[in-house]
């Protein structure tokens, strides 16, 4: 990509305070960038080819939303947890494994997807993440859904399409989540918690495509509590 089409990109952002450039095959994040640190938003560098984001990424103090989908990335650094008012981070489609231990400082953050990277296990860390709305860990290989998960304050949760065989009973206690999407896992109908269903505030429930027919779940204790809240939510929305 040409110096003098960079050059015109960075001018539109200063004005506007938005930085998009998606499918130009870029190596790296764009150093020029550095420039705008005050005045950046938002920035989406999708479909690239962005193998490392730099520790620099922690100097842009007024970032609301970044977007890295589909690049080449393997980890993230630590400073990323500078982005003290980031409310969305978009990283789908990596390499990622594992998140740095301070994720859990980006007090603002609502939205972190995750989907189609290379988690082997539940990020840990999250649950002092108060305002996060949606995390999106799907289509990755995680196998189990440990107890730490009563800690997250997210409304849904998206591991559909992962290996999940374990579902802790501990997931009932996260006291916003109400979309817990598990389609296509590993799932067996006694993996699945009944106090889901009996305790929790889960009005969405998705479990298709697991070991089992969802209609046998109409015999698990507190299935007819859970349709309740089903229902209801339903209308609501009607």
């Amino acid at each position: 990509m040409g110096n003098s089409a960079l050059k015109s990109h960075l001018e539109t952002s200063q004005k506007t305070g938005v930085f998009q450039l998606t499918g130009k095959g870029l190596p790296e994040f764009p150093e020029e960038l550095q420039r705008l640190t005050g005045n950046l938003r938002t920035v989406d560098l999708s479909n690239n080819k962005i193998e490392v984001l730099p520790a620099s990424i922690g100097n842009f103090l007024h970032m609301k939303s970044l977007t890295l989908n589909c690049n080449k990335l393997t980890s993230l650094p630590c400073e990323i947890s500078k982005l003290k008012k980031l409310e969305t981070l978009l990283l789908n489609g990596n390499q990622l494994q594992q998140l740095p231990a301070t994720m859990g400082q980006l007090k603002a953050l609502r939205t972190l997807s995750l989907a189609g990277n290379k988690f082997m296990e539940f990020p840990p860390g999250l649950g002092t993440l108060r305002h996060l709305d949606l995390l999106d860990l799907s289509k990755n290989h995680i196998q189990a859904v440990p107890p730490e998960v009563s800690a997250l304050q997210t409304i849904e949760i998206n591991l559909n399409q992962n290996q999940i065989s374990l579902l802790s009973g501990e997931v009932s206690r996260c006291p916003r989540l109400k979309v817990l999407r598990l389609e296509e896992n590993c799932l067996e109908l006694c993996s699945i918690p009944t106090s889901i269903l009996t305790d929790s505030q889960v009005s969405l429930l998705s479990v298709e495509g697991n070991l089992f027919e969802v209609k046998d779940m109409r015999d698990l204790e507190g299935y007819e509590k859970y349709m309740e809240r089903f229902t209801a939510t339903k209308k609501k929305f009607a």
